[in-house]
């Protein structure tokens, strides 16, 4: 699938260390949590980013950490975020309700995660 989002896209060497970082993660990630495994500046990688999200190729929400986080658009799910810890997991369960005439593309649920609930 991401390969057919490549058609317009010219695949340099910048674009190719973020897509990289983010297909070999197994959750989504910020700026922050790439900026030491890369060698450009914040301007250039968000230049990038903006170009694989309207080439449809990866998707971006905000935590509560008022950072922006990236993950390759593949299999469509939902993202579960501790209020307590910050953390952010990937919820591949379908969601056991429908909207009528809205199509679903993303949820984000937000409460305590487990380690936290376990915790008090």
């Amino acid at each position: 699938m991401i390969k057919e989002n490549f058609s317009n896209i010219k695949l340099t060497s910048a674009r190719k260390s973020i897509l990289d970082i983010l297909i070999n993660s197994s959750k989504p990630l910020s700026y922050e949590d790439i900026k030491d495994k890369i060698s450009m500046d914040k301007a250039t990688f968000y230049r990038n980013i903006t170009i694989f999200e309207e080439g449809n190729i990866i998707n971006s929400f905000e935590s509560n950490d008022k950072k922006r986080y990236f993950e390759i658009k593949d299999i469509e799910h939902s993202h579960f975020i501790c209020n307590n810890c910050s953390n952010i997991e990937c919820i591949f369960e379908k969601p056991n309700f429908l909207l009528q005439d809205y199509k679903i593309e993303n949820i984000i649920l937000k409460g305590k995660c487990k380690e936290c609930n376990k915790n008090g």
